[in-house]
């Protein structure tokens, strides 16, 4: 039988709720959100995007199939917090090597069962995202409470900083991968046409499976810290700059905005969630918090040639469309649930960019196919040059 410890979580507007601890004297401040994925808590739990976030699942049963070391998505866990309904103790699954509760507990993380995650949802969804505080070591809300109006929460925060390699490193491939386990990993290129071009990736939070998924449509991918200033990224010689994802609030990170400023026109670009939303300040335009975000595997993106997309996505920061120039971007992919912008392109310039996550992991492959578009993209430029 394992202990468990009294639990409860505070949020900013005064709300409470009770839940079951494991370690006692754990106190965790961060952004409560909700994630609709009923598969996939490990490459969650390892998202950087999730930096500074007490994530709340929705789906009720949480730690079935276990953990293992392939579905990491970056070096280790970085959720500030982890809410589950039932958390299963006892795993059964043929990959995992180790029950989730003693993955958290090994690498620091708090996480809470018994808590009325729906609840949390409907309650998030009406009021908004909002600052909280997860804790065993003490039940005095009204302190609490305090504690939760004094932190500054992530709007106005740069927090890449804090999941951003320190220096620059060429992707060597993933040995953890078996032949099996590759199989589903699409769209993949011949070894003949390995390496075709070199790209620089920014590290604003990378997962793993971007730089797998560009590895294998023909990439030689050096990554570097999201601070790498214009003139360092031109030494480099790329042939094209990928931006990735990452956590908190994208009109912080100026230095990354005034970097891809210096870029466009210069490179074909490809942006993916923060990168997308970098992408939009570096060109002029705006961008705003939404009220709770999307996070989750199952949010239809329509492109508009009425290709409907079921996509990932994980986050809390939108693009405004019309900041943007009307004579050179152009909307390509459009959120059907709110109507919020997932994409677009640069009509005199070689570059896109996705709000959503195509390299899904965990997740649809719908979009993987925007990997190929880069490619596409980087041949066409090449040619161009001579």
């Amino acid at each position: 039988m394992i202990e468990t410890v009294k639990a409860v979580l505070v949020l900013e507007d005064g709300t409470v709720f009770w839940g079951k601890g494991f370690v006692p004297g754990q106190e965790k401040l961060g952004e409560v959100v909700f994630n609709t994925s009923m598969t996939g808590y490990q490459e969650i739990l390892t998202d950087p995007s999730y930096k500074g976030q007490i994530v709340t699942m929705t789906y009720p049963h949480i730690g079935n199939y276990g953990t293992n070391d392939v579905d990491q998505e970056s070096r280790a866990p970085m959720v500030e917090g982890f809410i589950v309904r039932d958390l299963c103790l006892y795993p059964s699954n043929f990959r995992s090597k180790e029950p989730l509760l003693d993955y958290l507990k090994r690498n620091n993380i708090m996480v809470v069962t018994d808590m009325d995650t729906r609840a949390i949802t409907l309650h998030i969804r009406q009021a908004g995202a909002m600052k909280g505080v997860l804790s065993t070591a003490s039940t005095d809300v009204d302190a609490l409470l305090k504690k939760v109006k004094a932190f500054p929460g992530l709007v106005g925060r740069d927090m890449v900083c804090k999941v951003t390699c320190q220096e620059p490193y060429e992707w060597k491939g993933d040995s953890l991968r078996t032949e099996e386990l590759d199989a589903v990993y699409e769209p993949r290129v011949s070894k003949s046409v390995a390496e075709r071009f070199n790209i620089v990736a920014f590290d604003f939070g990378i997962k793993y499976n971007m730089l797998r998924l560009l590895e294998r449509v023909g990439c030689k991918v050096t990554v570097v810290p999201a601070s790498t200033n214009a003139a360092e990224i031109e030494k480099l010689n790329p042939d094209g700059v990928f931006l990735s994802n990452g956590p908190g609030d994208p009109e912080a990170v100026t230095y990354a905005i005034d970097t891809v400023s210096n870029l466009v026109g210069k490179y074909p670009i490809f942006g993916i969630c923060l990168g997308h939303q970098i992408l939009a300040l570096a060109l002029g335009g705006k961008t705003y918090k939404l009220k709770f975000g999307h996070r989750g595997v199952n949010h239809p993106v329509s492109e508009p040639n009425g290709t409907v997309e079921i996509t990932c996505q994980n986050h809390g920061f939108a693009v405004d469309m019309d900041s943007l120039p009307k004579d050179d971007v152009e909307l390509t992919h459009v959120n059907l649930n709110d109507r919020t912008v997932e994409g677009f392109k640069h009509k005199r310039y070689p570059l896109f960019s996705v709000q959503y996550h195509p390299e899904s992991s965990a997740g649809p492959h719908d979009s993987r196919g925007l990997f190929t578009q880069f490619i596409d993209v980087l041949t066409q430029n090449k040619k161009r040059k001579g």
